[in-house]
């Protein structure tokens, strides 16, 4: 595997032998769940990129929200 980093890691008794009898029962090694237990947490967990739009409009107003109703009057009509 091209880009696979080794790391160690400790389990206790009990989450070794549930670890070995998943591995057993789903015939994989019980490094490919840790691998795939891994990618399941860092991507509910890990930093997500920001929009890069996000602040490209700023109009320099601290009003906008409060004139909202009147800013977006018409918006969507037909001309």
């Amino acid at each position: 595997m091209a880009g696979v980093q080794k790391t160690t890691i400790y389990l206790d008794q009990t989450q070794y032998r549930r670890l070995k009898a998943i591995a057993r029962e789903q015939g994989r090694p019980p490094a490919a769940l840790l691998r795939e237990a891994v990618a399941e947490f860092t991507s509910r967990h890990g930093r997500r990129g920001r929009v890069k739009s996000l602040g490209v409009g700023h109009s320099g107003r601290s009003d906008l929200s409060e004139r909202a109703p009147e800013l977006l009057s018409g918006l969507g009509r037909s001309r």
